[in-house]
């Protein structure tokens, strides 16, 4: 018994200390590891997609991306490790030691001992390949897979930095963001090209409205933003935008997203430019600070010489001029125009993007248009016999229009003779305001030069066609 009870003694003893365990790896995301400052050997885990295998007799070298840099994590490890499955696509994960590189292409690199493929990838099938620079029309047809190159996951992180970038500006000056509905009954824009709403077949209980009225997609969250103005000066939002426009043009989707903001106690369209041009310069020197790599990406291999265009654009005061203005440049210029300008008519794209190089390729604001051409809630200038509304666009070098807005009609009696829409809003304590929208779409081919809207989409909607 005396035995057995030392032994006993010993036991708890020994279960008393804590025995030694291997430190599990340290999950980090590729940008986290390349700027990694501590490589005296840390053991890390990375995961993500192979795009690059090169083996040699002795030693087998790897890139892989997980979408949070341009630049991919290099590993380096034997070649016992060596697969045939380990090639370009496929998914791994990656264990081993982070450690300074010798080369001088990258500061640190991934000595792995431990490598797992996650998903194979059929080379031969995949659509895109290894060091090929694939045009985007080409990579268009891949709407599930295109997210994959170089371009396009440049363009869906500068697009996120720019979401951000936007709501960090309105943040800072005060702003209160509003969720608009995306369903509504009204038709914003009065153009008539809206995507109705019904229940499907299958669970339809009656003929009757689901709603009890016709329910549509938003094509705007003005009319929201109007109403959240009358209990707070300064309100935005930040969602997607719907058009039923038979339009498969560069310029034009089903879907879309839309920036708007909505202040009140304002009564010159100046202070709605001023803040236009305080969110196109503030959010677009946060993207070239935060994703340099990325923007750099485009302006090298999609539109070479934006960067310099862009420059330009943000170092300049934007420009100011009215309607009657940018049509009297419009009928002496030299150039031929597909439509003729001539006072009272809409501006078009030809019209617009020739008004933005007249002003040597510096945005330019253009105000006060005919009252025909602009919906009835812009305030009325009282100018006859032009007979103007306070409205203004912003236009943009390489795409034309790229904001819209205006003062709004406040004043009852205006509106009364008009539509009756908005009386309400109008006679309980109403006060001047106005507001204005951005494509962020268009706003994002402006600053990277992407021709075709459809690329700076995640997955463009458009007639015809709405793949996933």
């Amino acid at each position: 018994m005396f035995g057995a009870g030392c032994l006993l003694r010993a036991l708890r003893s020994c279960s008393s200390i804590p025995c030694p365990r291997h430190k599990p790896s340290a999950k980090l995301s590729v940008r986290d590891a390349l700027r990694a400052q501590n490589t005296n050997g840390e053991r890390v885990k990375v995961q993500g997609w192979i795009r690059s295998v090169r083996s040699q007799k002795e030693v087998l070298f790897l890139h892989i991306n997980d979408g949070s840099s341009l630049e991919s994590l290099q590993i380096v490890a034997d070649s016992s490790l060596d697969s045939r499955e380990l090639a370009f696509g496929c998914s791994v994960e990656v264990q081993g030691q982070l450690v300074k590189s010798p080369s001088k292409r990258q500061n640190v690199e991934l000595k792995a001992d431990k490598i797992d493929i996650v998903g194979n990838c059929d080379v031969k099938a995949f659509p895109f390949k290894y060091k090929k620079r694939h045009p985007l029309e080409y990579v268009r047809q891949y709407p599930h897979l295109r997210c994959r190159t170089n371009v396009l996951s440049s363009i869906l992180r500068i697009r996120s930095e720019a979401t951000a970038a936007i709501h960090a500006f309105f943040k800072d000056s005060g702003f209160v963001h509003i969720h608009t509905p995306i369903l509504t009954s009204n038709d914003c824009e009065g153009a008539g090209e809206l995507f109705q709403v019904e229940p499907s077949s299958t669970i339809r209980v009656s003929e009757e409205n689901f709603f009890d009225v016709p329910a549509f997609l938003t094509v705007s969250g003005q009319l929201h933003l109007e109403v959240m103005a009358g209990a707070f000066t300064q309100v935005f939002t930040f969602g997607p935008t719907f058009r039923a426009e038979n339009s498969q043009s560069r310029r034009h989707l089903a879907e879309f997203y839309m920036v708007e903001a909505e202040m009140s106690f304002i009564e010159s369209l100046q202070d709605v430019m001023q803040v236009m041009e305080g969110l196109f310069k503030a959010t677009t020197v946060k993207l070239l600070s935060n994703c340099p790599e990325d923007v750099e990406l485009c302006h090298k291999f999609v539109a070479p010489g934006q960067k310099d265009r862009l420059e330009h654009m943000l170092k300049n005061n934007f420009l100011i001029m009215s309607y009657t203005e940018a049509v009297e440049i419009l009928k002496q210029a030299s150039q031929n125009f597909t439509f003729t300008p001539e006072w009272g008519a809409d501006l078009h794209t030809e019209h617009e993007k020739y008004l933005v190089k007249h002003c040597g390729n510096v945005p330019v604001f253009v105000i006060n248009y005919p009252l025909v051409l602009k919906p009835f809630y812009m305030r009325d200038n009282e100018d006859s016999p032009q007979h103007t509304v306070a409205a203004v666009d912003l236009l943009v070098p390489g795409v034309g229009e790229l904001f819209g807005g205006s003062l709004r009609e406040e004043r009852y009696h205006f509106l009364e003779q008009q539509l009756a829409r908005y009386l309400d809003l109008r006679r309980f304590g109403s006060v001047p305001h106005g507001g204005f929208g951005m494509g962020f779409e268009r706003y994002l081919q402006c600053i990277l030069g992407v021709d075709n809207i459809k690329d700076v989409i995640p997955f463009p909607r458009f007639t015809h066609s709405c793949l996933l």
